[in-house]
């Protein structure tokens, strides 16, 4: 972790009509949905810097949705163009991570957490967030 600039990091799940966003604990260990983002540029980007600088995050990272096949996809080309286009209005480092996965993963989990098919709806998007968050956090732990 000494490469990465110290505090925390926010997390984000690119959807067509939300952007699930999720941000760790000062330390980095733990991953905590924060929300969601209505999409649409620039009232989506002028949000997450919003959240970047009210809660004093030091990263971003976008969840890049690579085929399984490991090859990108038009899904992980917007997913580099979005993040793209918040290195160009935030002061704080951002990286793509792989999110194979992450939204079944996340579903499975809200599922076996008792929630109801609306419910799981609702909220998957910061979950899946979340799950993409501590995915990296456990990557880059010391």
């Amino acid at each position: 972790m000494s490469d990465q600039p110290a505090g925390r990091v926010l997390a984000l799940d690119l959807g067509d009509v939300r952007i699930g966003v999720a941000i760790s604990d000062p330390e980095r260990r733990l991953a905590v949905p924060l929300g969601v983002v209505r999409t649409g540029a620039p009232a989506d980007l002028k949000a997450i810097r919003s959240i970047v600088q009210e809660n004093d995050v030091a990263l971003v990272v976008v969840g890049d949705p690579v085929l399984l096949s490991g090859k990108r996809g038009d899904r992980s080309l917007k997913a580099d163009g979005f993040a793209s286009s918040l290195r160009a209005i935030l002061q704080v480092p951002v990286e793509l991570q792989d999110e194979r996965l992450s939204t079944v993963e996340a579903e499975r989990a809200l599922r076996s957490a008792g929630a109801s098919g609306r419910e799981a709806r609702r909220s998957v998007d910061q979950s899946a967030a979340a799950v993409i968050l501590q995915s990296w956090l456990d990557a880059h732990s010391s």
